[in-house]
């Protein structure tokens, strides 16, 4: 893991300028064009490139033909359909620009490097899409995407384009999307899903809590307690231990908070709506140290059964699968700012979706 934020977003970084000559290298990327200086603005320009040059191409040139894609609604394979769902996206908003926030990354040349990338979107719907004519509207939202990269190529990627603000921000009833696209077929069964059963789902056992670290700060350690003992414990007494009192949230559909309380609320919020709720903690990696603080990319899933009142309605009594990402920063040993999205799009069209027709007479 980096030990420090030397390699980072920097301001005005990713926009490109005429006659711009690339720096030296500020760290080793052997099979990865001159151009880059290091693996963030390697994630930062490959995206202005594609995206706001729209030399949509590109991708052929920095994502494998094979490359593993899991979005909102599940999981896809193959260049593609990356290509296709990028045009389509331009289209719909061609002028849309996309700002850099910031990238979380670690690993090497030699294992490959993993990034966590956030970014504005702001732009004008101006072309048709998915769900309609062009309407006009300003979008102005975030996304976040998470990457396995080598040799000038992304292998795998996790992306949430915060859909259901998107939708809000249009004009759209969230709603009847939804519906519509669980009846369309745009949602993944759970059997093609991948995700891990928690422990305490296994075998009716008790979910035995897990300490926060003694001593020295330890980032895996603290984010491990954390997930497990609100999610798979109820243990909502966390966030007093771990946030600062005054942490600024943001969160899927964009919603925002100020303060632990806000954060507590939406976890209360999802375990209400799911009671059975159980999440997995799937990968963890940080930037930073105790003096600076660290920046944590956390990326996780589970399942859960639409029994209780909490965020969608009347109980519809099915499973739905969720997954998210979260950045977290700490200061301290207390988290002072959280990004996090989760699939909240894709989990509406599975509850919402009308029933389908019976299988067997």
């Amino acid at each position: 893991m980096p030990t420090d934020h030397t390699i980072r977003v920097d301001s005005g970084h990713g926009a490109d300028e005429p006659q711009r000559v690339p720096g030296e290298r500020r760290q080793p990327m052997r099979g990865f064009e001159d151009t880059y200086t290091d693996i963030v603005d390697y994630i930062v320009r490959i995206t202005h490139r594609i995206w706001e040059d729209q030399d949509v191409g590109y991708i052929y040139d920095t994502y494998s033909p094979g490359c593993r894609l899991h979005g909102d609604n599940g999981y896809t394979y193959g260049v593609e359909q990356l290509v296709d769902g990028t045009m389509q996206s331009i289209n719909a908003f061609p002028d849309c620009r996309h700002y850099a926030d910031d990238v979380i990354w670690a690993g090497d040349e030699t294992q490959g490097f993993v990034t966590s990338h956030r970014a504005i979107n702001i732009g004008h719907h101006t072309g048709p899409w998915r769900w309609g004519p062009p309407t006009g509207r300003k979008l102005d939202t975030w996304v976040m995407a998470n990457c396995v990269v080598r040799d000038n190529e992304i292998y795998e990627e996790w992306v949430l384009y915060n859909t259901a603000a998107k939708l809000q921000q249009l004009g759209i009833n969230v709603v009847d999307a939804a519906r519509t696209y669980g009846n369309e077929g745009g949602i993944a069964p759970l059997t093609a899903r991948q995700f891990s059963e928690p422990v305490r789902l296994v075998g009716g056992r008790k979910p035995e809590p897990l300490p926060l670290p003694t001593g020295r700060f330890d980032v895996e350690q603290t984010v491990q307690a954390l997930f497990h003992n609100v999610y798979n414990r109820r243990d909502l007494s966390m966030f007093d231990r771990v946030y600062a009192d005054a942490v600024r949230w943001h969160g899927t559909t964009n919603r925002t908070g100020r303060n632990r309380s806000d954060v507590r609320g939406m976890a209360r919020s999802l375990l209400a709506t799911f009671p059975d709720l159980g999440v997995t903690v799937d990968e963890i990696y940080w930037m930073g140290n105790d003096t600076d603080g660290y920046s944590a990319s956390v990326r996780w899933s589970g399942t859960g059964t639409h029994r209780g009142y909490g965020l969608y309605g009347t109980p519809t009594a099915r499973r739905a699968h969720l997954w998210g990402m979260s950045q977290l920063y700490f200061s301290g040993g207390r988290i002072v700012e959280e990004w996090s999205l989760f699939n909240e799009f894709d989990v509406l069209a599975q509850l919402l979706a009308d029933e389908p027709p019976a299988q067997l007479g």
